[in-house]
């Protein structure tokens, strides 16, 4: 395996987004984390000469369900793999009439509809409380927003993801109703996703896919897998040519934000005091406070 290094960037979201022209393979990671295996090996790569983790969120083949990826070893793994921040790619349902199949949204606000996923790194007896009020990093959305504006894609700047349990798709009265909550877009990934990267001090942001119009539509066709295949494979072109933009611009590299001093004052106890069994799973996480 390629030696580790610091400053990398991750990118959780299908395979076919690996297929990036001037991307410069250099090695697989299979990194096993204290909560499991990952969905998959990580890719690590190069582009624009930065080092990039790829990590297909539903696995190989797209054999893992959004109930049922295992999200604490998928974003420890990116952890272990000296990730920085994380791009976020998630195809997603459109709530609102302007907001199209085939655009693109940045989102900056997360509402969690799901229930019966492990949420958390710190289950105790180490316990921590981080902020998820601005659950997206600001800096890294913004350089995302200006990639998709700079490749031409009909881009929405922020915007309210309410994420569902899944794996089927809404009701009437559900997409209505979320429709009613101000909700722009609906999926069924980005959370405990958000979560667990604010936890690991990991910068994360989401370019959202829009792939249909949800059920809400009465002059739509209703979602199906089908339409959204169709969608989707336009969609992860214009991603391809996003991230070849993100990574080329030259600011892009540098962040001053706070995401990576989450647990500064967020854990509820005294490190000293503990002992390596309720340390040893979270490590990674909190080394740089012992």
């Amino acid at each position: 395996m390629s030696q580790l290094t610091p400053h990398r960037t991750g990118i959780i979201g299908g395979s076919g987004l690996y297929h990036i022209d001037g991307v410069e393979v250099i090695d697989t990671l299979a990194i096993d984390t204290p909560y499991g295996a990952p969905s998959g090996e990580l890719l690590l790569a190069r582009i624009a000469d930065q080092e990039v983790v790829f990590l297909p969120r539903h696995g190989p083949g797209h054999t893992i369900p959004p109930h049922k990826i295992n999200y604490r070893a998928n974003i420890h793994a990116m952890k272990l793999a000296g990730v920085k921040r994380i791009i976020s790619i998630s195809a997603v349902g459109s709530l609102r009439k302007h907001i199209h199949p085939g655009d693109f949204v940045l989102v900056d606000q997360f509402v969690d509809r799901t229930h019966g996923r492990e949420n958390t790194f710190f289950d105790g007896p180490l316990v921590a409380h981080v902020s998820m009020a601005d659950p997206v990093c600001n800096q890294l959305r913004s350089a995302l927003t200006q990639a998709c504006q700079s490749a031409g894609i009909n881009t929405h700047d922020g915007g309210r993801y309410l994420v569902m349990q899944g794996p089927q798709f809404s009701s009437r009265a559900e997409s209505e109703l979320y429709r009613s909550w101000g909700m722009d877009v609906i999926g069924m990934t980005n959370l405990p996703e958000a979560k667990l990267a604010r936890e690991a001090e990991i910068c994360y942001a989401t370019v959202a896919m829009c792939t249909d119009y949800d059920c809400w539509h009465g002059q739509e066709e209703d979602v199906s897998v089908q339409s959204i295949i169709e969608i989707m494979q336009s969609n992860v072109t214009r991603a391809q040519q996003m991230l070849q933009l993100f990574f080329s611009a030259p600011q892009q590299g540098k962040s001053d934000c706070a995401c990576g001093e989450a647990l500064e004052h967020g854990i509820f106890a005294d490190l000293k005091k503990l002992d390596d069994a309720a340390i040893r799973p979270v490590h990674a996480l909190i080394e740089r406070l012992l």
